[in-house]
């Protein structure tokens, strides 16, 4: 896999993670700052690093395999490995501009 070839396929791995949602939350999980870490080696394997706004949510086990699903969608991404981790611990200053105004904390 080139590095250009790699590129494009992780940009489109933002783009379906951008389509995930916390049912409680009108923002989509990406510009929450949720997504901590996206990794894709030469062969497809993509290991995500992911955490929750809090790590008792209810909705945990179907927003990981969501991800999941829509990222292993993505032409070039053999398997999708999704980490569910709390270091460091989310905070509100790891949204988007963009989340922060949705949720008018700017």
């Amino acid at each position: 896999m080139t590095p250009e070839n790699k590129a494009e396929i992780e940009s489109r791995i933002v783009d379906v993670l951008r389509t995930v949602f916390d049912p409680e939350i009108p923002v989509n999980i990406y510009d929450l700052g949720l997504i901590y870490r996206i990794e894709l080696d030469d062969e497809g394997v993509l290991d995500i690093d992911m955490t929750f706004t809090a790590p008792s949510c209810p909705m945990a086990e179907y927003i990981l395999e969501d991800v999941r699903t829509k990222t292993e969608s993505v032409p070039g991404v053999s398997t999708a490995n999704v980490h569910l981790v709390f270091e460091p611990e989310w905070n509100q200053s790891m949204m988007s501009e963009e989340a922060r105004i949705e949720l008018g904390f700017d």
